[in-house]
């Protein structure tokens, strides 16, 4: 069984994961954190 993870740190999603659009795709994170990590790294590859 594929266990999903958390395109940032690959912790195991649970229901409440948090659904981010980095560049044309969209990823899940367990977190807030996550979420502005992959948002910050999206803006520093695109600057």
């Amino acid at each position: 069984m594929n266990e999903k993870t958390c395109a940032a740190c690959d912790y195991p999603l649970d229901d409440n994961a948090i659904k981010v659009t980095v560049g044309h795709r969209e990823v899940e994170v367990c977190c807030e954190e996550c979420a502005q990590k992959l948002r910050e790294a999206q803006a520093k590859a695109g600057a």
